[in-house]
């Protein structure tokens, strides 16, 4: 049996681990596509409820 030393090992098993890269990725994998809505349809609707939350600053509101 040889004699082997603990950082022999350690470096093997380093090496085993870590020796090569990843497998590629393509790029088809990387990319989701989904149908777009309308465009600006939540900007385009006002909800008079939440107004409010634009104006929650003490200065702005005494126009400081």
């Amino acid at each position: 049996m040889e004699n082997v030393s603990a950082t022999e090992v350690e470096a093997a098993a380093r090496h085993a681990r870590f020796g090569k890269l990843p497998e590629r990725i393509h790029f088809h994998d990387m990319v989701e596509e989904k149908q777009a809505g309308p465009s600006g349809a939540e900007a385009a609707s006002y909800d008079p409820e939440a107004s409010w939350n634009h104006f929650s600053c003490l200065a702005w509101d005494l126009g400081l």
